[in-house]
């Protein structure tokens, strides 16, 4: 049975929206503030973390149209590196990228929801699992069902966070943000200047994270090759404006040593101006986290799909649903790792620190193949070209090279964990290669 083509333009669109704009926005404001203490600067590490997704939204949007099929990156590492690359790739996204992701976001959503209802630790365990098994039964159920879902979250948040901006942009006040400034100097850590901004970008390219995943549905999206691309630059336009309008209305409301001393600034900026912000912004956050949990079980599930289809991983990924036409056990394989990692971590910093880092050696992977290809297949057929080429490539390519040294740096006991996982997938790919058990029927 074939995936079916349901996904429109607007879905893709409203799934890359909603696979960024989940828990960062609301979490790593004050980090940034800490590192960089200066309104300007802190605006300006918003617009180049947008850039730097847009770059890479351009980038590999080349690739989408080259290759409109379901897997996405994994697809594209495949063509250029050859299976082993691809495997690893794969490998990497089930043990530790997207499943560690849905556990991520599964944690942020129990800790918000304690703040609308008393949990204990145990209680928010136990959410925390039970929002996974939720967002798997939903993905089961097919591609549409989960589109329109998606589309809902994704307005609500964007709803939401339009609540945000129009009170600080209306009911805050410009000369807060303009003032504030001077005076935290105290507040912001040992390092200066690159160093500084570097450590804020951390932050910054998490809450990014996620513009690609349309990629991975190309198997089932309507005029794959030109909608796929499209989808990723409209996205990152709109979350880029989004996250800049939301950091200016949070100085608007909170001078920057509250900004950075704050433990949920969308509340403290809210309850500035509405009595009731803080269960205000508890609401809006487990509504985005929940949404994001939700596209992101859509999306990963797709590789495992696709590599079991070439013969990679386990015959069995390959079954799709008989009646929701739906890669069905994908999704509960991703789910049941997911359920791992979060009793394994269970904390979310621990989480993400090697998600992010593992992501990214393989975006630098990526990138560097829309110049490979250039080079070598000059006369492919190319729907979507990455304009300005090859400047935008080398930015995306030189900056995620910088991340990755600058996260091993920073974080190698996370990093290292991560380093771990992924060459654990070598003699697993060895097995899958000598024995054959990867072979589709």
């Amino acid at each position: 049975m074939k995936l079916r083509k349901d996904l429109s333009l607007f879905g893709l669109t409203m799934v890359a929206v909603g696979s960024v704009i989940g828990s960062g926005i609301f979490l790593t404001p004050s980090q940034i503030a800490s590192n960089i203490p200066n309104p300007f600067l802190i605006i300006s590490a918003w617009i180049f973390g947008g850039i730097l997704a847009l770059t890479g939204a351009l980038t590999l949007g080349e690739l989408g149209g080259m290759f409109p099929k379901t897997g996405g990156i994994y697809v594209y590492l495949k063509e250029a590196y050859g299976d082993f690359v691809g495997f690893l790739y794969g490998w990497a996204y089930f043990t530790v990228i997207m499943s560690g992701t849905v556990a991520a976001l599964s944690i942020a959503f129990s800790t918000y929801l304690g703040y609308i209802f008393p949990l204990s630790e145990t209680g928010k365990v136990t959410m925390s699992a039970l929002l996974i098994v939720i967002v798997t039964i939903i993905n089961i159920f097919r591609v549409k069902i989960v589109e329109k879902t998606t589309n809902t979250f994704s307005i609500l948040k964007l709803i939401g966070i339009s609540l945000i901006i129009i009170a600080g942009l209306f009911l805050g006040s410009y000369s807060l943000m303009k003032e504030s400034g001077q005076t935290v100097a105290e507040h912001s850590s040992q390092a200066t200047g690159i160093t500084a901004f570097g450590l804020a970008m951390i932050g910054v390219l998490w809450s990014f994270g996620g513009w690609h995943h349309t990629s991975f549905l190309a198997g089932e999206a309507r005029n794959s090759n030109r909608n796929i691309p499209r989808a990723m630059v409209y996205g990152t336009i709109i979350v880029l404006l989004v996250y800049i309008l939301t950091n200016m209305a949070y100085m608007f409301l909170l001078p920057l040593n509250k900004i950075i001393s704050s433990q949920s600034i969308a509340a403290d900026a809210l309850e500035t101006v509405i009595p009731f912000g803080g269960l205000l912004v508890a609401v809006l956050i487990a509504i985005s986290t929940f949404g994001t949990a939700l596209v992101d079980t859509l999306s990963g599930p797709r590789i495992y799909y696709a590599m079991a289809d070439d013969g990679l991983f386990f015959k069995h990924l390959t079954k799709i649903h008989p009646r929701f036409n739906t890669p069905v056990n994908s999704i509960i394989a991703q789910s049941i790792w997911a359920l791992i990692i979060l009793f394994m971590w269970r904390t979310f910093e621990a989480v993400i620190t090697y998600v992010t880092f593992i992501d990214w050696i393989f975006f630098f992977l990526t990138a560097v193949i829309v110049i490979l290809f250039r080079i070598k297949r000059k006369n492919v057929n190319r729907p979507f070209k990455t304009p300005f080429y090859p400047v935008v490539p080398l930015i995306f390519i030189i900056t995620s090279f910088l991340f990755v040294l600058n996260t091993l740096a920073e974080n190698i006991l996370y990093a290292g964990a991560g380093l771990g996982l992924l060459l654990l997938g070598i003699p697993v790919y060895l097995f899958f290669k000598k024995s054959g058990t990867g072979t589709s029927e």
